[in-house]
């Protein structure tokens, strides 16, 4: 299964989650999210807002 940024649709290399992207379970869902995007929204992140208010 290849994995996704849930936020831009980036796809990961390889067939593991890379070490520089971040995950959130949002509504019982895990979402993972790439190195850029994480960066870019990491207050966000970090106040637990869903990912729908970025």
């Amino acid at each position: 299964m290849a994995l996704t940024c849930d936020f831009c649709g980036r796809p990961a290399e390889g067939d593991e989650l890379p070490l520089t992207w971040s995950t959130s379970v949002e509504r019982d869902r895990v979402r993972y999210y790439c190195d850029e995007c994480s960066r870019a929204h990491l207050r966000s992140m970090e106040a637990k807002l869903d990912s729908d208010w970025w």
